[in-house]
């Protein structure tokens, strides 16, 4: 029993890390969140023992104490200038803390992304600086220290873009687009999840975000804007084409795949996971999805495959892998 306290203490810090941390801090605005967070956790604690401290001491303590508790002093200054000032000023330091974040609407060159919630997916488009638009799913990336300007969109239902690691969560309702910003103070990989509950699938409708250093930024969104390499696997492509995957989903620079219900798959191969942030990305989870997507995300929007074989399942799975 008297290792169970430390135990559970360590058990509940191991549970606040990981990629999808609101307490890793990675962003400035999830910086100051979390310092915001600390800060009044740790006012509020010492404040509540006060409180117990005297109302033990009214209670338990010598008469004269007491007594002296009795008089309305004690009302006037505990009970309503000590709370009008200690709340007033955590209020009003909360209110310049999360401010801040302010500044970033007027930050020059800002990374432009649209992201679209869809039951249960992400439609993410890059808008370039020279107006182009290039579209992928399911996953974000963003350039160490610039302003990242997020116009957050619903194409069905009410969403929620929860990014923890970096900034707070934003609504995504139909017809309306609101904005988030943030800017990722280092390198590396996190989590993000709707927040809002949209549906059956609700819980399998998560999302990656890699933040890199500028140059790999700049050189990986000119990759992605461009179509994939020539596919190694042509029996994979015919499969693809002939199965009528391309009236769904876009492949640049492939005639007969330039869908737009679902997810663009130009370089699906190079994203993070599958599904919308649910299984890893190779050719097996590649199989296994067309096969058992219904099992996997159940009431997804994509129809079932059931008249594809084993041999023309492999060589799907090997053409989708080899889209990078």
């Amino acid at each position: 029993m008297k290792r169970a306290g430390p135990l559970l203490l360590l058990l509940l810090v191991a549970a606040c890390a990981g990629p999808q941390s609101a307490l890793s801090g990675a962003g400035s605005g999830s910086g100051r969140a979390l310092l915001l967070t600390i800060v009044m956790t740790v006012g509020f604690t010492a404040v509540f023992a006060l409180v117990l401290g005297l109302t033990a001491l009214a209670i338990f303590g010598p008469q004269g104490w007491r007594e002296r508790f009795g008089r309305e002093g004690w009302v006037y200054g505990l009970g309503i200038a000590f709370p009008v000032v200690v709340i007033g000023a955590l209020l009003l330091w909360g209110f310049a803390i999360l401010g801040a974040d302010e500044a970033l609407a007027d930050a020059e060159d800002p990374v432009r992304i649209e992201v679209t919630g869809e039951r249960w997916w992400w439609r993410v488009t890059y808008l370039t600086d020279d107006g182009r638009r290039v579209e992928s799913a399911n996953e974000l990336r963003v350039p160490v220290g610039r302003t990242v300007e997020l116009a957050l969109k619903s194409a069905d239902v009410i969403h929620s873009f929860w990014l923890p690691a970096y900034a707070g969560k934003t609504d995504m309702i139909p017809g309306r687009t609101n904005t988030l910003r943030f800017v990722a103070d280092e390198a590396g990989r996190v989590r993000g999840q709707c927040a809002e509950y949209c549906g059956g699938a609700h819980a399998f409708m998560a999302f990656w975000v890699e933040a890199m250093p500028e140059a790999a930024f700049e050189d990986w969104l000119e990759h992605e804007a461009g179509p994939p390499p020539e596919t190694s696997f042509p029996d994979g492509e015919t499969v693809f084409l002939s199965s009528g995957c391309g009236g769904c989903h876009a492949v640049r620079g492939t005639p007969g795949a330039s869908g737009e219900i679902g997810p663009n798959l130009s370089h699906v191969g190079s994203r993070t996971s599958l599904g919308a942030g649910i299984m890893p990305n190779d050719r097996e989870a590649f199989v296994r999805w067309v096969a058992d997507h219904q099992e996997i995300k159940p009431e997804n929007n994509m129809p079932p495959y059931d008249i594809l074989n084993d041999e023309e399942l492999a060589a799907l799975g090997a053409y989708l892998e080899g889209l990078q």
